[in-house]
Parts: C-alpha cells; structure tokens; sequence
C-alpha cells in the first residue's frame, strides 16, 4: 500500500507541474501578445500620423508665458529693470522693435549712467530709420 500512496503522489506532483508550465506558457503568450499588439498599434498611429512639431510649440508657448509673466511684473513693480529688460529682448525678437524702444527708452531715463542702455536703443533706433 505504501507504493501505491508514493505512486498517486508521485502523480499528483507530476500533474501539479504539467498544469504550472501550461499557465506559465499561456500567461507568456499572452504578455507576448500584447506586447506585440502595443508595439503594432504605437507602429501603426506613428505611421499614420507625422508628428507635430512639439517642441516649437511649446517655446511659444513658453516665452508667451513669459512675456505674460514679465508684463505682470511691470503693473506691480513698473520700474523693475529685470523685468523691462527681458521684456524688451522678447519684444525685440518677435519684431515688436517700438514696443522694445519704449521699454528702453524707460530703462535709459532710470538708469541715465548706463551706456549699455543708450547704445541698444540708438542701434534699434538706426535700424527702424532704414
């Protein structure tokens, strides 16, 4: 009798372990599967759709924030000197030259010792003439 209780149990284990490598291959096949369905899929919307141009929207989107930021700035401090020079540089780059010429105009007549100042608005002013 002690053989055939080692036998059932000999059988049982071997079943046990039939039945974890059945799980483990199924459990594999399907992580296999959606792996592959996701890498498919992310294949498939990266094909279908170019890509936007992300990064210059969001430098656009940043510096608004900035000027925004920096024009705040200005209605609570209006003579805070960082704020009208980076705020002068903004406007300077995006073209607005007499938004930027007023901006320094105002940073000449508060800071009359700095040559810097008057150099860049008579060069923008040089330049507006042409």
């Amino acid at each position: 009798m002690a053989t055939s209780g080692s036998d059932y149990l000999t059988q049982r284990a071997n079943q046990i372990k039939r039945k974890q490598k059945l799980v483990t291959y199924i459990s594999l096949l399907g992580f296999g599967g959606s792996m592959l369905f996701g890498g498919v899929n992310t294949l498939k919307q990266a094909w279908e759709k170019p890509q936007q141009p992300i990064a210059v929207q969001s430098a656009e989107t940043e510096s608004q924030k900035q000027i925004k930021g920096y024009e705040l700035v200005l209605q609570r401090e209006p003579n805070n000197q960082m704020a009208l020079e980076k705020l002068s540089i903004f406007r300077l780059q995006s073209g607005d030259n007499q938004g930027a010429i007023a901006l320094i105009e105002r940073l000449v007549k508060l800071h009359p010792d700095r040559q810097d100042y008057k150099t860049v608005l008579a060069d923008i002013q040089k330049k507006m003439a042409r």
